[in-house]
């Protein structure tokens, strides 16, 4: 999943009043749960969030003073700028709440990558705080994405994670996405470390595919609670297997 640094998220995303529409999907316990389009006021909660799953992310991968800079009011500053600034691309960022709180977050965007097309969208990053692991906010939030992309036109959905992030890969596969073949080494530290991702891919179903796969998903065994190490926290279960499939071989 693509990364964001301490300072800024570095995506231009389109969060217009336009999207406002609640994605609040009948799966897990948590009653009152749902997803929606982020606010200017829901950055602070978007920055804690975003600040607690970056370190755990990442504690394998960077050293400890590079950690440090992973701070709440950094990433709560960008993407104020983001909500509350000029309309750009097409991107959003998406909120997961539990009640009034915001516990989860997802942005999804274009892909930039120079090998896809015009149709494919990008889950730039996905995360849920530890302590709202397991109750289906993760399900929500990558339902809601591609909702989103759908609305868009796009056709298929990619995302970048840490090639050694096995409980992301995990998660997502169980959704329907595979890895596609790309990979690529990121620069993670200001010394210039690196570390290799690997890009996972999907063709969005059609709606008419979506119930049989949806009672396959839920008739699956749930997979481990997945870490975010490439941005992406997965919570609970496979998601969205009535969303996206792999895409056909060449």
């Amino acid at each position: 999943m693509a990364h964001e640094d301490a300072n800024a998220h570095q995506h231009g995303h389109d969060h217009g009043p336009d999207d406002g529409h609640d994605h609040a999907h009948d799966r897990g316990p948590v009653a009152d749960a749902s997803v929606r389009v982020a606010r200017g006021s829901d950055a602070p909660a978007v920055g804690l969030v975003q600040a607690v799953v970056f370190r755990e992310a990442y504690a394998a991968a960077l050293a400890p003073e590079v950690l440090a800079t992973f701070e709440p009011r950094a990433f709560a500053n960008a993407w104020r700028a983001t909500l509350e600034g000029e309309r750009s691309g097409d991107g959003v960022l998406l909120v997961a709440c539990a009640g009034e709180q915001v516990v989860g977050f997802a942005a999804v965007g274009a892909s930039d990558d120079a090998d896809t097309d015009a149709g494919t969208a990008e889950l730039i990053v996905l995360g849920v705080h530890p302590d709202a692991r397991r109750q289906g906010h993760g399900s929500r939030l990558l339902h809601a994405v591609v909702d989103t992309a759908r609305a868009r036109g796009r056709s298929a959905l990619a995302a970048w994670l840490l090639a050694s992030d096995d409980a992301t890969r995990g998660f997502l596969t169980a959704a329907g996405m595979v890895a596609d073949g790309a990979h690529r080494q990121r620069v993670v530290s200001p010394d210039g470390d690196t570390a290799r991702e690997v890009r996972l891919s999907a063709l969005l179903a059609d709606d008419s595919d979506a119930a049989d796969a949806a009672d396959a998903a839920d008739a699956a065994p749930a997979p481990a609670p997945a870490e975010d190490s490439a941005a992406t926290s997965a919570d609970d279960r496979a998601p969205a297997a009535d969303d996206v499939r792999a895409p056909e071989g060449p």
